[in-house]
This record gives structure tokens, sequence and C-alpha cells, in this order.
């Protein structure tokens, strides 16, 4: 379904297409007693450097001979790369399980959650495999932190020190006139840490791609409700035509209210008070912007709250992405707490979108789950999944998301 969706950018007004939009929902640590047996290592002969595996599905496609300009400098910082674990099959059996069983109310597990820390314990590597594995990067030089869920551990390090480890060259490339860099081969690792590592997310800068369309900027007619670009004219392309005469019918907060029958639940309160959503993105944005949009259509004041995870990059070209998730889940929510943590881009994960998950599900937050199960009485739906993604080799799964599609799940966002 296409869709345009009004967002307040750099304060001024644009239109921004989307096919679905999806609201992360936060995460509730409630603790449950799931039943489980002490997990054994997966590491159980001693490390030989001269016995290797291939880590196979690491490189890039963009990473070609055609476009190979040869080897990068040995002093590229890699920064924050994420070192993918491995749970056994046993492990992954149970979670599965436990996925399904948090869905079904007739289980004893239903809508109960982990904390971090518990689902680390539960599906994560032991302690002597962990220390195994960050012992082996440290002898060649990385910097490496730990994760509370233990599903990756995070080092950084140079282009030399990757080569020296996982013995893979990084090479620069050209493509489409753009310079980038990324490891030439699938890295390679002891054969002794096969069992308890699945992959690296990642040893290259190619971008991932922006899933919004930034149309322009227009004027909004509140009688009429007509949308008109400014001057000088901008032109959609041919598939985004919105009617013969070029108007365009952009939905706002109280279309989407009428349309998916949500003003009813607002006039009761239900309105997200009490309530957190928690964002990732990879651009800060301007908190005035938000101010704006809210003011425009009506809304109560209230600002997101901006967490830094690490760096601040500023204002990135997709602040637009931005502003549209932070301003549409304040609009549907319009009295829910908003989270909006941004995490900067490093040269090996370009979207961060692999950190940005990491930090989510490292942060357990007060769910809102109850609120929005109320919110979608008399809008009719079906269990569906909105879409799935995947961390090179890593999990970021099971993903179900806030359709603004009729009848598609409101549901949860949950990385694990």
């Amino acid at each position: 379904m296409r869709a345009f969706f009004v967002a307040c950018t750099k304060s001024s007004l644009v239109l921004i297409v989307l096919r679905v939009v999806c609201l992360p929902a936060a995460a509730h640590a409630q603790q449950a007693n799931h039943s489980y047996t002490a997990q054994r290592p997966l590491i159980t002969e001693a490390i030989d450097e001269s016995r290797l595996t291939i880590l196979k599905g690491n490189t890039h496609p963009l990473a070609r001979q055609e476009f190979d300009l040869g080897t990068a400098d040995g002093a590229l910082p890699l920064r924050r790369v994420l070192l993918v674990l491995k749970r056994s099959d046993e492990q992954e059996s149970a979670l599965r399980k436990l996925l399904d069983d948090q869905q079904d109310k007739n289980s004893p597990s239903y809508h109960k959650w982990l904390t971090p820390e518990k689902f680390g314990e539960q599906f994560g590597p032991t302690d002597a495999d962990v220390q195994t594995i960050t012992s082996w990067l440290q002898s060649h030089g990385f910097q490496v932190g730990a994760t509370k869920g233990r599903t990756s551990l995070e080092f950084s390090g140079t282009a030399a020190q990757v080569q020296e480890a996982f013995h893979t060259t990084i090479h620069a490339y050209v493509v489409t006139g753009q310079r980038y860099w990324a490891n030439a081969n699938d890295p390679q690792i002891p054969a002794a840490l096969a069992r308890a590592v699945t992959g690296i997310a990642s040893l290259n800068n190619f971008p991932r791609r922006s899933t919004s369309l930034l149309a322009g900027s227009f004027t909004h007619d509140n009688k009429s409700g007509i949308v008109q670009p400014l001057n000088p004219l901008f032109t959609f392309l041919p598939s985004y035509q919105c009617s013969a005469n070029d108007y365009c019918y952009a939905v706002g907060p109280y279309d989407f209210a009428t349309i998916y029958n949500v003003q009813p639940l607002w006039n009761a309160g239900i309105n997200g008070t009490g309530e957190t959503i928690a964002i990732v993105g990879e651009s800060n944005i301007n908190v005035q912007d938000v101010a704006s949009f809210r003011s425009m259509f009506g809304l109560p004041v209230n600002n997101p709250n901006v967490i830094l995870n690490g760096p601040d990059p500023g204002i990135q070209p997709d602040e637009s992405e931005a502003d549209i998730d932070v301003q549409w889940s304040g609009a549907v929510a319009p009295n829910t707490t908003i989270d909006f943590v941004v995490s900067q881009s490093t040269e090996n994960d370009t979207r961060n979108r692999s950190l940005r998950c990491l930090y989510r599900r490292e942060q357990p937050r007060r769910c809102h789950e109850r609120k929005l199960r109320r919110m979608r009485t008399g809008v009719g739906y079906r269990r569906k999944p909105v879409f799935q993604r995947t961390m090179a080799a890593g999990r970021c799964s099971r993903h179900y998301g806030h359709g603004l599609v009729r009848r598609q799940r409101i549901s949860r966002l949950r990385c694990l």
C-alpha cells in the first residue's frame, strides 16, 4: 500500500512516501519463571590458528573484481564490529517455543518477557565460551566489549588486524562512482570457535537503502484538505501521481484516527498515557520539528527524549525518516513517552541497524502492548508478519510492526 504522510523536517512541511511505516514497541522486562537446563560450553577444544573454518556468506555482493581498486590502508579503523554468536540446536528450539508461547494466551509464558540478562543466561553462550572468544580477539589486538543478551561481542580494530585475525583482506571498491571498502573474501576463524560463532556484522561500508522517498515540500489547506507542492513546483515520479490534477490528500493524525476508528479510544482516555515507545535512528533530529508537527495538527505538547547511543551523529541526510518515525508514533498515541535512541554510523555499519537493534534489545523498557491491544478494538486485524530482518547470520528476528495498512496487525517489534 502506498501512503503519503505529513512530516515536519528542517522547519518545513514535506511529503514522505512509504509502503509501510513500522513503530517499534518497547520491551517489557517482566520476569518469567521459564525452566531451562544449564548450558554446556560449545567450545570444547583448544584454539589452533592453523586449523581454520570459513564463515560463509559474510562477503558483500558488491565486493566484486570489476569494482576492485586493491587493498585498503591497513590503518583503516573498523569500529564497533559485531561478532555474532551462535546458539546450540537445543537453545534454538527452546527459543522458538518460547516465542510462540509468549503469544499464546493459553500458555503460562504468555506475555512473560525476559530481561536481556535472563535471555543471555538461557539462550546465550556460557561464561567459558564468552571468555574464550574474548581472549582470542584480544590476542589479535582488538578492543572487546560484551553484551547483556550474549547475542554478540563488539570489537574494534584496524583493517590490518582484521586481516591477521580473520584471514581476509579489506579492499577499496568503486561502485557507480562512489568509493567504498569491504572484505574481499569470506573471513575465517579457528575451527575450535566454529560451533559458537555464526558471522560478522559487518566488514564493509556499503550503504543500506532507505525505505522512504522524499516527495518534496508542500502547503496544506485546512478547509479543503488539499495538499499542493510549493513553488517552484516539483513533479512526482509517474508511479506516485496522486490524482489527475496532481492534488495530494495527505494523511494527518486525525485522518488516521478517523480511518482506523481511533478517535473514540482517544476520547475514552486510551491515548498512550503512562506508556513508552522506543524508536531507533541513525540521524539526530530537531526537536522543534516535532513540536511544529504537533502544533500544526492540534496534538498536545509532548517532546521526545533523545538518547545518544555513543557519539552524537548530528543531523544526517535521512533525518526525514527519523522525523516521520518520531512524529507519527506520537500522532497515533499522543500522550505516550517517545524515547528516540540515536546511534552514529560507523565505518562498517553505515546505517547502523546492527548497533541500533543491539542497543534496543539491551535496554528493557515498559511495554505498551496493553494499551495498543485496546486501541485495536473495532479495526479488525489478522496476525501477519510485516517484515523480518537478519543481521549477518545473526538474528534480529520475528518482527511484527505497527502497520499503517488496514487489517495488518498492530503488535510488537522484538529484537532477539
